[in-house]
C-alpha cells in the first residue's frame, strides 16, 4: 500500500514537473515595444465623427473579428494565436499609453500600420467602417474595466 502511494506522488511530481518546464517554451516571452510612431499633424488632428454612433460597434467588432482578432486577442490585450509568432510585442489597448492616444493617432496606427502592423488601407477602404472599428478598440476598454469590477465583486 505505501509503495502504490510512493508511486503515485512520484508520477504526479514528475507531471507536474514535465508541464512546468515545458510551458516555459509556450508561454510569451518578453518581446521589444516598437519605438514612438511619426504620426503626421493631420491625423493627430482627425476628429471621429462617428465617436457617439453605439450602431456601428456591431460593425466595429464584426471587422476586428476578421482583420484584428488574429494579433490583437479577443479583447485587446495583444494576446491573439498570431502575437507570439512576432518579433514586436502588442501593447494592450487598457494600456494608458493606448487610451492617451487621440482617435486620429489610433486610425493612423489602425490602417497605416508600419513594420509588423499591416497596411489595411485596401482591406478596410471605407472611413465609416475603419471608424467603427476605432470605436470597437476604445469600447473594449470598458469592456475590460467591467470584467475587473466584475471580478472584485465577486472575489470580495
Amino acid at each position: 500500500m505505501k509503495k502504490s502511494k510512493f508511486r503515485l506522488l512520484t508520477y504526479a511530481l514528475i507531471i507536474l514537473f514535465t508541464g512546468t518546464f515545458l510551458m516555459a517554451f509556450v508561454t510569451p516571452q518578453d518581446k521589444k515595444m516598437g519605438g514612438p510612431w511619426d504620426i503626421p499633424a493631420k491625423n493627430k488632428a482627425m476628429k471621429n465623427e462617428y465617436a457617439d454612433d453605439a450602431s456601428l460597434l456591431k460593425v466595429g467588432k464584426m471587422l476586428y473579428s476578421k482583420h484584428c482578432k488574429s494579433c490583437h486577442g479577443n479583447l485587446g490585450k495583444g494576446d491573439g494565436p498570431k502575437a507570439a509568432s512576432l518579433d514586436t510585442g502588442i501593447r494592450s489597448f487598457d494600456s494608458a499609453d493606448f487610451q492617451a492616444q487621440s482617435d486620429g493617432v489610433i486610425y493612423y496606427q489602425s490602417f497605416i500600420g508600419r513594420d509588423e502592423m499591416p497596411n489595411f488601407e485596401k482591406k478596410i477602404p471605407d472611413d465609416e467602417d475603419r471608424w467603427a472599428i476605432v470605436n470597437y478598440m476604445r469600447s473594449l476598454y470598458y469592456m475590460l474595466i467591467l470584467i475587473h469590477k466584475a471580478i472584485f465583486l465577486f472575489l470580495y
